[in-house]
């Protein structure tokens, strides 16, 4: 993918999580999908070790690359049919078959040695501590800190160190 492209799928989300809140105060909440009537933007995961991202919502579109990380979190900004547009964390982003997507909730860890807390305190016992680019299931979230658990570890994580969880996402 080129650099240009990149930096285009970036922009195009960045733009896209601007108007959130705009769109929430036109539908008195999240916009819908049009297929399966869920949430736009949500977040799932990638329920199988690879799949191809195309470039349109369906098998004659080019392939313009492959997720190849069982877990990895993908946010769904549009459906048509039986495909899902996606982003990931890096902004890249095409169409892939809803089949290879699950709702199983993970995140993507960006902070190096991220402190894992016995309870939703910063201040509170250190279990472990996770790397940058580990894939973590997603437990219940609070206003700023999530339970993840990753390879045996859990603990709970401060929320802005975590790929794969909206800001204001509450979840038990």
């Amino acid at each position: 993918m080129s650099i240009h492209r990149r930096a285009f799928l970036a922009a195009g989300f960045a733009v896209s999580l601007l108007a959130l809140p705009a769109l929430a105060d036109v539908t008195g909440g999240k916009e819908r999908g049009p297929v399966t009537n869920l949430p736009l933007p949500r977040f799932v995961s990638l329920k199988a070790d690879e799949g191809n991202v195309r470039r349109g919502p369906s098998l004659s579109h080019k392939i313009d690359w492959v997720f190849t990380r069982r877990g990895m979190p993908l946010l769904v900004t549009a459906e048509y049919g039986h495909w899902r547009r996606v982003i990931d964390k890096d902004g890249a982003g095409g169409w892939v078959h809803y089949a290879l997507l699950s709702g199983y909730r993970t995140v993507i860890v960006e902070q190096d040695l991220l402190p894992l807390h016995a309870r939703p305190d910063p201040q509170s016992q250190i279990n472990a501590y996770a790397e940058a680019g580990v894939i973590a299931r997603l437990g219940t979230c609070r206003q700023k800190m999530c339970r993840i658990e990753a390879d045996g570890a859990s603990g709970w994580a401060e929320k802005t160190a975590l790929w794969g969880v909206a800001p204001d996402e509450l979840r038990d």
